[in-house]
């Protein structure tokens, strides 16, 4: 029914969802306090729009409820970061005249006097300014006049650009902070992002220096770039990824020399200790060498040139890495029995030159299969599309297909990009995007993404969005940007990593030095202590377990329709204590549907339906589509409608086939006259019938007012009655539906031991009914947006962690001030994209137990690395003074197995799966 309908459904009389000085219909609305709680009485909305009426103020509380920084377990980074929950948005000024300390001083104190700014940086180095203000309190104008109010002009020139780099050999952290290193020398460099785990760097430059700079300062670093996003740069094209990785690691360059190098170092040990050789076949400078140490040497230096090379720009870029300390670990020894004869390390160095370099090709290999679960994301997009023209049928890149084009899909093709069927029918599986097993039916005016697939007929799809911007290429997007954001947990292991490689350092330095000199130990032999010590210095296996676990997490989660946007909020819902979950949209299907018609006074259900829907065909309110919905799906014939008129806040009249009916709550229908406490039911096979006999001694009659009515509005249904002015002719009971899995999901919840909460905009009576169904033990009703903020504030307060679940629009100011903000079906809604911090692509309440396993399983698995890692560094850190650890020991089991096995145990991630 229409909104100036004025009437009340039954389920939804608390004071709280209905103020008396607002009802939502407008001035004409007649509809007073007592009307909104008359226990009999409709109003303009419906169960599913009372969450979503209450919730249309969320856009003015989400600045006063959503701006605070750093609170309700969330990062002041998270809060600060614009689109992460929409209370701060980012400006950037270019202030080419900003070019000293000074002047970014005096700027920044201009600006600072403006309310509403939350974090300003002045980049006095790139003449830019970046501020995060609250739009409700100040204005980028304002921030503008406030720079040149201090002496400064703004030009509207682009103040940076991005640039994005593939660097596939950048494998591991330390690799990383060697590029980190040389960026940082590169003038016009306003920021760098290293993404090891993908083999990207994204380098903000202001904009006036040349890229090419950038290139060549990642190259000077000692890793190739394979390609770029800027088509202007010579050498790598965008998209001419020809990068190591299309290879096979095993057999690459640098494997093959590593084979080599093992094959000497085998021959070495074959003429010494399995043939006793003790042949000199060589003399330099005095110094003489047996076969078996000329092998060892030709396999150190074929096995160690990608070290040393390495190790090089290392020390170039003065990063103390596994590269460096390996390449002085491999001098050192070849040094120390070059110079002090008769002693021999050729075999220690050739051996670690070897197993160093097999266990470079284990990180690469390990490190591939990371990258590989993002890949697979990428390779669901095609690169052409079936264009139709003028009539004509052709095949072009997907970049040049243009909005508003027509593309032909045929059946087992993937979708190219977003857009609107507009011919043909077919199922498509939407797996990729939203991780439903299920295809799904499609035909004209219906939504298809990108990447999914026609599984039957032929599809005509109108392009609704460009190549790079359909929801596809958003999801990979961000995807790729929460591997960049760092955890807490990452951000302390790196700290730890900053402390520990110097340390270990001075201690193989003093495990090397002090027992000879002191004690007079024997020197080769504590040299060679001390070079295991510098194997064990390196922190990779431990630097790298959170990243690899975070990436395995969230592509795993991707392409099982669930989008979480950074390995913080995969950590954060790991700990939840508590799930909020909103009522409408949420637990129910956020729709009306009928779920009861009880003919009356000899009529048929159909004679019901009939009237109902010539009644409410005129309607626009929820209500009446739903009447009319069911009615359509029910083959119910036609009534000739005339006379339509709405009574405010009682119901509706018409006259059908020219006799007057009259469609409302029963309040309305007992001013008309009716005795709605005796009833005759017609033959009705419903819920009801068992409670006829006992309503009175004539078989068959219903007291509506007193049992039938109340205990239907128990269920969480509205009530609407049918009639002529001389007769009831039945009621017909309508509700939102809830979703079939729901009770389950929210069994599986409470089985991981979490808490289920309901917060709605119902009245106490509908939410119970509804809680009850679902198996939710605890629920808040009544609530506005403001009291489902506070709400959520009391849970955290209550358990500490919380996740709350909705719509993504909304509840946004809930979802904010939660831990975690989950948003429901985000697939076709980019704000929900923008603002939730974990998305649930699909409208599928089913994949909130994966989505805690999954995020559960990844805290675990993130623990077992970082602790694994350090025992065993610890463990074989002992051994080594005591002569139990070699060199081959300490590469074998603390670098290269350790590194392979934290990235095999964060691969596990991959085999959670949602339960079909």
């Amino acid at each position: 029914m229409s909104e100036n309908d004025g009437r009340v459904p039954d389920d939804e009389m608390d004071a709280a969802d209905v103020p008396p000085d607002d009802c939502g219909c407008g001035d004409s609305c007649s509809v007073s306090s007592d009307a909104a709680t008359d226990t009999s009485g409709r109003d303009p909305r419906s169960d599913s729009d009372s969450d979503s009426d209450s919730d249309s103020d969320s856009d003015s509380d989400s600045d006063s409820d959503t701006g605070k920084p750093g609170t309700n377990g969330r990062s002041n980074s998270d809060m600060n970061d614009p689109g992460v929950n929409g209370s701060f948005e980012r400006t950037e000024f270019s202030v080419p005249e900003m070019d000293c300390p000074s002047c970014a001083g005096k700027v920044e104190s201009s600006v600072r006097r403006l309310d509403g700014i939350d974090d300003i940086d002045p980049r006095f180095t790139a003449g830019q300014l970046v501020v995060d203000f609250d739009p409700a309190r100040t204005s980028a104008a304002d921030i503008r006049a406030r720079v040149e109010r201090a002496g400064y002009e703004v030009t509207d020139e682009p103040t940076t650009r991005t640039l994005t780099l593939s660097v596939p050999e950048m494998d591991c952290p330390s690799c990383a902070g060697k590029v980190e290193n040389a960026l940082d020398g590169v003038s016009g460099v306003v920021d760098y992002d290293t993404r090891p785990t993908s083999g990207k760097a994204v380098v903000t430059l202001a904009a006036d220096p040349d890229p090419t700079a950038v290139v060549a300062a990642v190259e000077s670093a000692g890793y190739d770039v394979a390609s770029t996003d800027a088509d202007e740069l010579g050498g790598a094209e965008a998209g001419s990824d020809v990068d190591a990785e299309s290879q096979s690691v095993w057999r690459s360059t640098r494997a093959l020399k590593t084979w080599a190098s093992g094959g000497f170092l085998a021959a070495g040990i074959t003429a010494e200790y399995l043939l006793g050789l003790e042949l000199v076949v060589a003399s330099v400078l005095g110094v003489s060498f047996t076969l078996a140490e000329v092998l060892y040497l030709v396999g150190a230096g074929v096995g160690g040139q990608a070290i040393l090379r390495n190790g090089y720009y290392s020390a170039r870029n003065r990063s103390l890495d596994i590269d460096f300390l390996m390449s002085a670990a491999i001098l050192s020894a070849v040094t120390a029995s070059l110079i002090s004869p008769p002693t021999s390390l050729y075999f220690e160095a050739a051996t670690l030159a070897f197993l160093f370099s097999v266990s470079e090709l284990l990180e690469q290999f390990s490190m591939g299969r990371t990258r590989d679960s993002l890949r697979e994301l990428m390779d669901l997009s095609p690169d052409e599309a079936t264009v139709r023209r003028d009539g004509v049928e052709t095949v072009v890149p997907v970049e040049d297909v243009e909005i508003g084009d027509v593309v032909v899909v045929a059946p087992g093709e993937k979708i190219p990009l977003d857009g609107t069927v507009v011919a043909g029918e077919s199922a498509v599986n939407q797996a990729p995007i939203t991780g439903e097993s299920v295809p799904v039916d499609k035909t004209s005016g219906d939504e298809v993404y990108a990447g999914t697939v026609n599984e039957a007929g032929s599809l005509d799809v109108r392009v609704e969005s460009a190549a790079g911007d359909d929801t596809l290429s958003r999801i990979i997007s961000m995807v790729e940007d929460a591997q960049a954001n760092k955890t807490d947990r990452e951000q302390f292991v790196e700290r730890f990593s900053s402390y520990y490689t110097p340390l270990m350092v001075v201690v193989a330095i003093t495990v090397a030095a002090v027992p000879p000199i002191a004690f007079g130990l024997d020197w080769a032999t504590w040299f060679v202590y001390g070079i295991t010590m510098l194997v064990l210095a390196c922190p990779c296996a431990f630097v790298i377990s959170t990243p690899a676990s975070v990436v395995s997490g969230i592509t795993s989660a991707a392409r099982n329709g669930v989008l979480i946007k950074g390995g913080t909020h995969l950590e954060a819902m790991g700990s939840v204590e508590a799930i909020a979950m909103d009522k409408t949209g949420t637990l129910t299907k956020g729709e009306l549907a009928v779920t009861d018609v009880v003919p009356l006074n000899g009529n048929t259900e159909d004679d019901v339906l009939r009237c109902a829907r010539g009644l409410e065909r005129r309607s626009e309110h929820p209500i009446g589509e739903a009447i009319v919905s069911h009615t359509d799906g029910a083959n119910v014939a036609e009534r000739e409608i005339s006379e339509f008129t709405s009574i405010t806040g009682k119901g509706v009249r018409a006259d059908l086939d020219g006799v007057t009916h009259f469609a409302g709550k029963p309040g309305f229908f007992a001013e008309l006259g009716f005795d709605l406490g005796h009833t005759h039911i017609a033959d009705w096979d419903g819920s009801l019938t068992d409670e006829v006999r006992e309503m009175c001694d004539r078989q068959g009659c219903l007291n509506l007012v007193e049992d039938t009515i109340p205990r239907l509005q128990s269920e969480g249904k509205t009530v609407v009655l049918v009639g002529t002015e001389d007769e009831l002719e039945g009621m017909v009971a309508v509700a939102d539906e809830i979703r079939p899995d729901a009770r389950e999901t929210v069994e599986q919840l409470k089985a991981f031991g979490l808490s289920v909460v309901m917060l709605t905009g119902d009245n106490e009576g509908t939410a119970r009914a509804i809680a009850d169904e679902v198996g939710v033990d605890d629920f808040r009703a009544g609530l506005l947006p403001e009291d489902k903020v506070e709400s959520v504030n009391g849970l955290l307060d209550e358990y500490g962690s919380v996740a709350m679940v909705g719509d993504g629009i909304n509840d946004a100011p809930a979802l904010a001030t939660a831990t975690v903000g989950i948003a429901m079906g985000a697939a076709g809604t980019d704000t929900a994209l923008e603002t939730a911090d974990i998305a649930l692509m699909a409208d599928d309440i089913s994949k909130l137990p994966y989505l805690y396993e999954l995020s559960h399983q990844a805290n675990s698995v993130i623990k077992q690395n970082i602790w694994a890692s350090l025992a065993v560094k610890a463990l074989l850190a002992v051994g080594v003074p005591f002569g139990y650890v070699s060199v081959a020991l300490a590469v074998l089991a603390g670098d290269a197995g350790m590194t392979l096995g934290v990235t095999g145990n964060a691969m596990r991630l991959a085999r959670i799966r949602p339960d079909d």
